[in-house]
Order: structure tokens, then C-alpha cells, then sequence
């Protein structure tokens, strides 16, 4: 079987043969591999008919973001391949899928809503593996990396130095931000990502 009959996305066996396939014929394609924070906890104290609904809520989102390219490997743990893609390109888009699936992922515990969150881990062929079972290595390593900074992260392979640019920052800055991220031991995206919260509700709060 190679359609998953909960979320209707494909399953295992269809991912190992379309990742192949695609290292293959692109000359560039990223990985994102894919887990539920805390999907254990949710299942075992709420149910398991909440926890398959938390389920196909992600892979819809998955759908969304990666059409025909998203996969179920079983469990709450999922992939997307994404051809043509370069690893700053496919961080961004992972980490706009991080920030929907928080926004809209969504159960009722204890009369209390609450967001369901996901870690993702990001590897990109050639630039941090050489072939199929290195680029897997890869990703699985940047997911292991994010459940190690916490829930709720998109995160990149250990040896992966890069910082992401989506501004100019001078080599100055770039120099500090590694040296930073080696002392606080967590990733130099995490930290731009903790920077730009600081920035958001240091101006929503002059706004407000």
C-alpha cells in the first residue's frame, strides 16, 4: 500500500522510492523530515480519535505546502521532498509552515485550547550530502538538533554553519552570531529566530 489511509498522504514505501527519483533528476532537492511535539502525551492522557484528528490536520497543511511531495512515515513522523530547492529556500518555507501549524493546528484540553506544535529538520543535496542515504542522515540529524533546542523549531544539520539571509548582515556579524551560537549551545537560526520575537513584541507592545 502506498497511500496512508488516515491522512491520505503517501506512506513509506512510496517516500523512499520518490526521494530516488528525485535525487536523480534535480540538481538541487532538500529534505524535511518531520515529527508532533509531545503526539505521545496527546494520544496516551486525550485519545487516539484526537490525536488522528491532530494528524490530518498537519498532513492537509503539508499538502499545502508541498503538494504532491509530502509523505507519512508512520506515526506523527512525516517527510517533504522538495526539488529544486536550496537550503536557505527550503528553511524559509519550513519555517512558514512551523508558524501555520501553530497558528491552526489547534485541540481543546482541559477546556483550555492549545496549539500543537512541530519540529522540523532541514538537509539539502548536494550541499550537506552526496547521496539518498547521506541526505537522510542529514535531515535526521537537524530534526535530532531540534528536539534537543526544544519544540517548536525548524532546524538545520550540526555541521550546517549558515546563518539565514534574508537580509545583509556583515561578516562582522556573521563571525559574532557563530561565536554566540557555539557558547549558548543552540542553533544561529534559532537564535535569529529568538531576536526577531524579541523585535515583534518589543513594537507590538509600543504599538499597543
Amino acid at each position: 500500500m502506498t497511500t496512508d489511509e488516515l491522512t491520505g498522504l503517501r506512506t513509506k514505501t512510496a517516500f523512499e522510492e520518490a526521494l530516488k527519483t528525485a535525487l536523480a533528476a534535480s540538481d538541487g532537492v532538500a529534505l524535511a523530515l518531520i515529527d508532533a511535539d509531545n503526539f505521545k502525551e496527546l494520544n496516551d492522557e486525550h485519545g487516539h480519535a484526537r490525536g488522528d484528528a491532530v494528524l490530518r490536520k498537519i498532513a492537509q497543511l503539508l499538502v499545502e505546502a508541498a503538494a504532491e511531495h509530502a509523505y507519512r512515515l508512520g506515526g506523527d513522523e512525516f517527510a517533504l521532498i522538495l526539488p529544486d530547492t536550496t537550503l536557505e529556500q527550503a528553511f524559509l518555507r519550513m519555517e512558514a509552515l512551523r508558524a501555520r501549524v501553530q497558528e491552526e493546528v489547534r485541540v481543546t484540553l482541559g477546556g483550555t485550547e492549545q496549539s500543537i506544535t512541530i519540529k522540523i529538520g532541514v538537509a539539502q543535496h548536494p550541499r550537506d550530502a552526496k547521496d539518498e542515504r547521506g541526505l537522510l542522515s542529514a535531515a535526521d540529524s537537524a530534526l535530532q538538533l531540534a528536539r534537543e533546542v526544544g519544540r517548536n523549531s525548524v532546524c538545520l544539520p550540526p555541521t550546517e554553519d549558515m546563518a539565514m539571509k534574508s537580509c545583509y548582515y556583515p561578516k562582522t556579524s556573521l563571525r559574532k552570531l557563530k561565536a554566540l551560537s557555539e557558547r549558548a549551545k543552540r542553533s544561529e537560526s534559532r537564535l535569529l529566530r529568538e531576536a526577531l520575537e524579541d523585535l515583534f513584541r518589543k513594537y507590538d507592545t509600543r504599538a499597543g
